[in-house]
């Protein structure tokens, strides 16, 4: 009986999120996180294996479309003239927050946990806004190295606090690396493969007309799935595999609109709302006191800091003021792998239990804040651009 509660709870929330969405005027993303953690609070949402595993799904899912989204153009523009911006960037963002570190006498999972990405958050914010926005189209190309470099920092780290400095850690090291390099030779291959074969790609996703059998589809999920297999095996952060598949996608099947839209609506429609309303589900709220929501406060605050103090140093010519605004703030919501980084460090116990709330805490209320305050700043830079939505 509890499973049929939980299920009917998640498929409520699900089929009303859009419409309080439109109601409240907020993104929706913000009223699933807030409905699981309502719902969790009441105990409708409770600590349950397959809602577990299909949350994990959906933030597989989710990175998948990130790999849907990259937008090769701006990707060659930043290769050809912001390659140094880049750069100078992520230097910046571990520089300052080391100072922070410093200064406030904090430990290693502040120090890698600050700095950190992850492209869940700037997804929605791409459903919202539209792929045209220079601001959230740089966002999501940065937030792609980014990825990669929070995924190495991951796994260096989580290495780390399993294994110290041992053989095991260097092992994890080494094959990180190859799989990189690895992906990087697939992708290749495979442009080559149908270059010289342009008619595999219709063997393997016929024409919408000839496709009786959902396979595209079929090719696509598998896939993921198998990518995302890989990645298991060799003990690699699934990111990485999820993300590939969809920078697969997206390279070669580009032109199949129909295909692509069918995914998008596929994830953004289910999978994706059950990963944001389960991780609103898992704070308990009975165990928040003012002191963890004073750090949660300073975590947030000191990620927004070095991402606005970066962004407009480096940026700041080529986006101007309000653009790099709202680049920096886009930036500012690392929620997935800010919980990630949270359990690892508590498991070994880096951190106190009351810190693992913070944390947890401010990688929400990062999410839920900034969400509102994009949209009402973008309201008030953009107003012309809401007009031709209208």
């Amino acid at each position: 009986m509890e499973k049929i509660v939980l299920i009917i709870t998640i498929c409520l929330i699900i089929m009303t999120s859009p419409m309080l969405s439109k109601f409240l005027k907020t993104p929706v993303v913000v009223v699933e996180i807030l409905l699981g953690l309502i719902f969790g609070y009441l105990g409708f949402i409770y600590d349950d294996e397959t809602l577990k595993l299909v949350a994990k799904f959906g933030f597989i899912y989710l990175m998948f479309l990130a790999g849907l989204e990259i937008n090769f153009r701006l990707v060659k523009v930043i290769k050809t003239t912001l390659a140094l911006n880049v750069v100078i960037y992520f230097v910046l963002l571990y520089g300052l927050a080391g100072v922070i570190c410093w200064l406030f006498d904090l430990g290693l999972t502040y120090f890698v946990a600050l700095p950190i990405f992850s492209l869940g958050m700037i997804m929605m914010l791409i459903k919202e806004y539209g792929k045209e926005q220079q601001w959230l189209n740089l966002a999501l190309s940065i937030g792609v190295v980014g990825e990669i470099i929070s995924i190495l920092a991951l796994t260096l780290f989580s290495g780390y606090t399993e294994y110290g400095f041992g053989k095991d850690f260097f092992f994890s090291i080494i094959t990180i690396i190859t799989v990189v390099i690895s992906t990087i030779l697939l992708l290749r291959f495979s442009y080559m493969l149908f270059w010289w074969f342009p008619e595999l790609k219709k063997y393997l996703i016929p024409e919408k007309k000839d496709d009786k059998h959902d396979q595209d589809i079929r090719f696509s999920i598998t896939s993921l799935l198998i990518l995302v297999s890989i990645m298991l095996i060799l003990k690699i952060d699934v990111v990485l595999g999820a993300f590939t598949a969809g920078l697969f996608f997206k390279m070669f099947f580009h032109k199949r609109e129909d295909l692509l839209h069918k995914i998008e609506s596929f994830g953004f429609g289910f999978f994706a709302p059950i990963f944001f309303i389960y991780t609103g589900s898992t704070v308990d709220l009975n165990m928040v006191d003012m002191d963890i929501l004073k750090h949660a406060l300073f975590i947030m605050l000191a990620i927004i800091t070095i991402r606005f103090i970066s962004s407009n140093l480096v940026f700041l010519n080529y986006l101007k003021f309000r653009q790099t605004t709202l680049f920096a703030l886009s930036d500012s919501m690392p929620l997935t792998f800010m919980v990630a980084i949270a359990m690892i460090s508590y498991n070994y116990e880096l951190i106190t239990q009351a810190e693992y709330f913070s944390f947890i805490i401010a990688s929400m209320l990062d999410g839920l804040i900034l969400m509102v305050v994009i949209r009402k700043l973008y309201r008030r830079f953009f107003p012309e651009n809401l007009q031709q939505k209208e």
